[in-house]
């Protein structure tokens, strides 16, 4: 009888992981396009069954425009609109929710068919089954964040936008990494390394700068201070604080985008810095002193496509590239921090 465990590594098992990971990068893409073209309150129930289908008829597109109606953004911002702009709103947002479907199942029956043909690694059952956990709460997390802009207000809260992208970029990380644990197998010898600390470093800056850059972009607040490297001419913004820590933090124009800034600059003298060290380490092989450098190139281009952003005014095109971008950041930092544990 085959054993339950043919092999601690899988590379049928790993292409499929990335399979997943493109289309969770495909997920922010249309997420972020669906926030940027103001999309993602178009839907205003959570039926994660029968909301598959998209309006079928002229009545369902009437009652679905209706329920659109009764929402503040239509009243301030959208009083007026015509059913053909309405339904170019919703696609993009029914798109983005069909997408995470289509996530969901493309992780769901590999895992299924992978366990009842003991082709998954044991080592990673359950981290596979934490994997799908994590995605259905993106799901949850999804439709919270959505609720926020439904009653009080003409947008998702900020907090919650970052809540949902954060996990996201989570879900990004957990999945480069255990496709490359699948296709490599667990590690044959454990060499102490300096790097470690410093690889894992590098990734929570990132991903705290990815956080910082949700904010900004609840905040919209890259519509605003679009000079640089001053900010409406000053070095500090004048207008920073809020009215508390919370309002200054999360929901500050002038603060959201003077921390992402901030960060970015820290970011980026940590990347080039990295990549020199790595470059003449002695702890390091060949390929993480290759993925040090192709992300200093990343991290380079990264801060130049911000800010062009920026000082373009947020052309969709371009915003998009910049989150884009960053989730490739993220996924090479993530590459770096596995290589770094192998010798």
């Amino acid at each position: 009888m085959t054993s339950f465990l043919r092999s601690d590594r899988s590379q049928p098992v790993a292409i499929w992981l990335f399979v997943v990971t493109a289309l969770v990068l495909a997920m922010v893409v249309v997420g972020g396009a669906t926030r940027l073209t103001d999309s993602g309150l178009s839907i205003t129930q959570w039926k994660p069954v029968s909301g598959a289908l998209p309006p079928m008829n002229a009545q369902d597109w009437a009652d679905e425009f209706a329920r659109y109606k009764e929402i503040p953004q239509y009243a301030q911002l959208n009083a007026g609109m015509s059913l053909e702009a309405f339904k170019a709103i919703y696609w993009w947002e029914w798109g983005h929710r069909l997408l995470g479907r289509i996530v969901g199942a493309a992780f769901f029956l590999p895992f299924v068919y992978f366990l009842v043909r003991r082709e998954l690694p044991r080592r990673l059952i359950v981290r596979c089954a934490g994997l799908f956990v994590l995605g259905g709460l993106q799901g949850l997390v999804g439709w919270w964040m959505v609720a926020s802009g439904l009653s009080d207000r003409v947008s998702v809260a900020p907090e919650r936008l970052m809540t949902h992208l954060g996990l996201a970029f989570i879900l990004l990380a957990a999945l480069v990494w255990t496709a490359l644990d699948a296709w490599a197998g667990a590690p044959r010898v454990t060499v102490p390394s300096p790097w470690t600390r410093r690889a894992f470093a590098f990734m929570g800056l990132i991903y705290v700068q990815i956080l910082l850059g949700a904010l900004v972009a609840g905040n919209d607040a890259g519509l605003a201070y679009n000079d640089w490297p001053l900010m409406n001419g000053a070095l500090f913004p004048k207008d920073y604080a809020g009215a508390s820590f919370w309002a200054t933090v999360a929901h500050s124009q002038a603060a959201v985008q003077f921390h992402h800034r901030i960060l970015a600059y820290v970011a980026l003298i940590a990347a080039i810095a990295m990549g020199v060290a790595a470059r003449r380490s002695t702890y390091l092989s060949p390929q993480a002193k290759g993925l040090a450098l192709v992300i200093v190139g990343a991290v380079v281009l990264q801060a130049l496509l911000g800010i062009a952003t920026l000082m373009m005014h947020v052309p969709i095109g371009l915003a998009m590239a910049h989150q884009v971008l960053a989730a490739i950041v993220l996924a090479l930092a993530t590459a770096f921090a596995w290589r770094v544990r192998r010798p």
